[in-house]
């Protein structure tokens, strides 16, 4: 398939990994048939315009009805909630679903588009972390690839193009900058603030994940991540504290020789090779210069202090459905911070109890995954109240 004919869903399409793969289709001319965003009428009515897609979804049901009267001129079909997102990843004429949605909201419908036969680009990594066992076997059976978008996640796959995983590799080493409070102890967390939390040393990014990466909490979903995606043991997957953010991931083989992949931090790499897997193409991402960075650093990360990385390292070999409900804590906890109703350090609090509490079910199926999204959101409501 060449560049200049494939077409593509984007589920997310006003974040911040949407637009820029907006900006990535723009430049590769891609058609766009299908769009959605939570509650951002104004960008995607933008959008709409520009792209003409057949459908976009608003999540929120009072502003797709606002929408609808905006864009009433165009041929566009609104749709809403769950049901119209799952329209927009199962959309026929696309052939790629860029899944960028926040949480684990995109799981049902990246599950649509497997059974739908799409190839998916996978940027909500929640989608794994919740129901890896049932989405990944779900996409060998439909013979569907699931291409990372995450950067390091993408480094990786870069990375393993022309090994044989199951007799070379020998580890997965995952880059993290660290966030904006590398160094910091458990003590100094206690006096952050929501303005400190938010801005990332390397990356700009919205606000949920931005938060999740200074918790660290952002690398042990990775961690889980990884650990469906490319098919390996949880040993086999090593965190390394990496802050110039040039390295974004690495694999060493099993004669100890390491191969990395490294650019400048911007998203719109790992976006257009996802799009246009397994060709490369010329794009306008900044050229590496090696020699204006001088060095690069590596450190051990600290989980006693950032517990939330340790946290899921333990949740991934328990497995079932605990690593579903790390999740869904988090999700709350990160809510909740963003809302100035807890501190920082709350986060790892609330994250701990529910791993502590939690009846972990294996093997489960979706119902069990959806009814333990259910029960936790509740259980962390509780706690706070």
């Amino acid at each position: 398939m060449n560049k200049e004919n494939k077409i593509l869903s984007i589920l997310g399409s006003t974040g911040s990994i949407g637009t820029q793969s907006i900006e990535v289709a723009r430049q590769l001319g891609y058609k766009i048939s299908s769009l959605s965003t939570n509650s951002n009428i104004s960008v995607l009515e933008n959008q709409i315009r520009e792209f003409k897609p057949k459908v976009a979804c608003v999540y929120d049901d009072k502003k797709a009805k606002e929408l609808k009267l905006k864009v009433a001129d165009t041929n566009t079909k609104i749709v809403s909630g769950v049901d119209g997102l799952c329209e927009v990843a199962t959309q026929q004429e696309s052939d790629i679903v860029l899944t960028s949605v926040v949480g684990m909201i995109g799981l049902v419908p990246t599950i649509e588009a497997i059974k739908a036969k799409k190839t998916i680009a996978l940027a909500n990594k929640e989608t794994l972390v919740t129901a890896g066992e049932i989405v990944t076997k779900l996409a060998k059976q439909n013979n569907v690839k699931i291409i990372p978008v995450d950067s390091e996640h993408s480094a990786i796959f870069q990375c393993l193009q022309g090994i044989n995983k199951k007799v070379e590799l020998k580890k997965i080493i995952l880059t993290a900058s660290g966030g904006p409070f590398f160094g910091k102890s458990y003590e100094q967390l206690k006096a952050v603030t929501l303005e400190n939390a938010l801005k990332h040393p390397n990356w700009t990014m919205g606000a949920k994940i931005s938060i999740d990466s200074a918790t660290l909490m952002n690398k042990g979903l990775e961690l889980i991540e990884a650990f469906w995606l490319f098919d390996v043991l949880p040993n086999q997957i090593k965190v390394i504290i990496h802050r110039e953010s040039i390295i974004h991931s690495m694999i060493e083989l099993v004669d100890n020789s390491v191969i990395a992949q490294l650019s400048e931090p911007d998203m719109k790499l790992a976006i257009q090779y996802a799009l246009t897997y397994p060709n490369r193409f010329p794009s306008d991402i900044k050229n590496l210069d090696l020699i204006k960075y001088g060095s690069l650093t590596f450190n051990k990360p600290d989980i006693e202090t950032f517990k939330c990385l340790k946290i899921c390292m333990s949740a991934i070999k328990k497995g079932g459905t605990l690593p579903c409900a790390i999740n869904v804590a988090n999700e709350e906890a990160v809510t909740l911070f963003l809302n100035k109703k807890i501190t920082f350090v709350d986060i790892f609090s609330i994250v701990e109890e529910i791993y502590k509490s939690h009846k972990t079910i294996i093997n489960p199926t979706l119902n069990d995954i959806l009814q333990t999204e259910l029960i936790t959101r509740e259980k962390v409501r509780k706690l706070i109240i």
